[in-house]
């Protein structure tokens, strides 16, 4: 039996009134084939807040939400450009608006960039377009249903398969980082933070390199299909409103002047740009539910929710919720602006989790949102 929470004021009060008793997660059967309860997303308990812990404190000492990431995401933004200038303004493949992002995530995990066309690039993204496929397939909701009928059928196969040829990748670029990291040198990649951490002592086995492993694929998976779907739902939604995009555009050549990259220190003076961006992630509702589980009997709602029962925060019934905007079905940058056309925070805004709850959307925050409030590859790369 699961407990849904729709609306704001249920979700709200479930994410930030109840704290850690709702972080944990429940058990979903493709994910504990894959992940064997390690990882960050679909791990539970101390194993999991000390994942977290760590991940979040090695994505702020590579730079996240600090000029270091910023100059990372501008020299891709140059790479992006140069490859749309070669189709002189002709059809591009949507895959491109992709591969910036996913690049800019793959150099905070391994410390590099890769050329658009490195075969391990082009598997990797082919990899996580085809698991992330499989993964929404009846077949496999099914599995996750009826697990033993599943297994009775092989139904899940197909992504245990595609997942296996994406760990092969990752243990190679594990194995290639581990000589240049002698005990106490430079962090420069998530994986380096990993390995330099499991030269010490480790008694819950959190950097074994199949959780070493196990991590890097979670970072994998939500650091790169997230960023890509949100600026090709961007560009789509440019194209059907071409007032907002003459808009923005109006903005930017005020503020940057012809040629000028965006910078930290602009985010304040373009108010609009920020109105988009935030209007963009709650219009597409990209996540529509995390799934939690509660780690304690809770009285929520009114109801005592007993330790173990699997709740689902509606996210998208948050950012569609009639009670806090005035247009949710549409798309309406005027819900993040002010009478005098200032940029306005609004608390229903939770595109990945809720605003103080240290859960499932902690690193797809720290990667990419909320917007501005971290800048991201998103907020550049529209730009």
């Amino acid at each position: 039996k699961t407990v849904v929470l729709a609306g704001y004021e249920a979700v709200r009060e479930a994410l930030v009134g109840t704290g850690p008793e709702l972080a944990d997660r429940p058990p979903i059967a493709i994910f504990q084939l894959i992940q064997g309860g390690g990882g960050i997303f679909f791990s539970s308990g101390a194993r999991w807040r000390a994942a977290r812990q760590f991940t979040i404190r090695t994505l702020h000492g590579l730079g996240v939400g600090r000029g270091p990431m910023a100059d990372n995401v501008l020299q891709e933004l140059r790479c992006l450009m140069g490859q749309l200038d070669c189709y002189r303004g002709q059809p591009f493949p949507l895959a491109l608006l992709g591969w910036a992002p996913s690049n800019i995530t793959f150099t905070l995990l391994f410390g590099r960039r890769f050329d658009y066309q490195d075969p391990v690039f082009v598997s990797l993204l082919s990899l996580i377009d085809e698991v992330m496929v499989l993964l929404g397939t009846p077949s496999l909701q099914l599995f996750n249903i009826y697990p033993w009928l599943g297994a009775l059928f092989q139904l899940h196969r197909p992504v245990l398969r595609k997942i296996e040829e994406v760990r092969a990748i990752l243990r190679t670029l594990l194995k290639a980082r581990r000589p240049s990291m002698p005990g106490g040198g430079p962090v420069q990649s998530y994986m380096d933070a990993l390995i330099q951490q499991g030269q010490g002592k480790d008694p819950q086995g959190l950097f074994a390199e199949a959780n070493m492993v196990a991590c890097t694929l979670d970072m994998v998976m939500a650091g790169t299909e997230t960023t890509s779907a949100t600026l090709q739902w961007a560009a789509l939604l440019m194209g059907k409103h071409p007032s907002v995009q003459c808009r923005v555009q109006e903005e930017l050549d005020r503020v940057l002047g012809p040629g000028r990259a965006p910078q930290l220190e602009d985010q304040r003076s373009l108010p609009y740009t920020n109105a988009v961006l935030h209007e963009v992630q709650r219009f597409i509702t990209l996540l529509p539910h995390v799934p939690r589980c509660m780690a304690a009997d809770t009285q929520l709602g009114g109801y005592l929710l007993p330790k173990g029962t699997p709740v689902i925060p509606l996210l998208s019934s948050v950012l569609l919720d009639k009670t806090q905007w005035e247009t949710p079905r549409q798309f309406n940058p005027g819900h993040f602006l002010d009478a005098e056309g200032r940029f306005v925070k609004r608390a229903a805004f939770l595109p990945f989790s809720g605003p103080e709850m240290p859960g499932q959307g902690c690193t797809a925050r720290a990667l990419y949102g909320p917007p501005w409030d971290t800048p991201t590859p998103t907020h550049f790369l529209f730009i």
